[in-house]
């Protein structure tokens, strides 16, 4: 037989009330920019090491280079008719800060669990942008920016 104190009950309730149960905040958890290769590639194993060390090699050979590639991963609480877009904004040559290059893309929110959204930049399009030299990624619902992450020298 159960037996549940009073405090036990006061723990429970502040559980179920609690961002980590319910999904938390909506917001962009992490964004990975890579090269990718002419097979459309950024990665030749799994391997994280392999990974990175295969992204100097791109990084250092640009006639490798098939393009980029940024992977967002997000989280949104899903409500009815809820419509959210990832707007990934460039900084490079061709564009200033004020002006950047942008994508935006339609995302429909899953509730609880994260999810990936990949956004591939072609070798045509990267070679008329230019060198990026910042990045940024929002969330946005609306007009309202909900979550944010950019590059070090956004």
């Amino acid at each position: 037989m159960w037996i549940v104190s009073r405090y036990g009950i006061v723990l429970l309730l502040l559980l179920a009330g609690s961002p980590m149960v319910w999904g938390g905040p909506d917001r962009i958890i992490k964004v990975l920019p890579h090269y990718v290769d002419l097979q459309g590639r950024h990665a030749v194993s799994p391997s994280l090491f392999e990974r990175d060390a295969y992204q100097a090699m791109l990084r250092q050979n640009p006639p490798k280079q098939g393009g980029r590639q940024f992977d967002i991963q997000w989280k949104a609480r899903k409500r009815a008719g809820r419509t959210l877009q990832l707007r990934l904004e460039l900084v490079t040559i061709q564009h200033a800060k004020g002006s950047p290059f942008t994508v935006d893309l339609d995302v429909t929110p899953t509730g609880t669990f994260h999810r990936w959204k990949r956004v591939k930049l072609d070798k045509a399009l990267t070679d008329r942008l230019g060198e990026i030299i910042a990045w940024r990624v929002s969330l946005r619902e609306g007009g309202a920016e909900l979550s944010e992450q950019k590059s070090f020298l956004w």
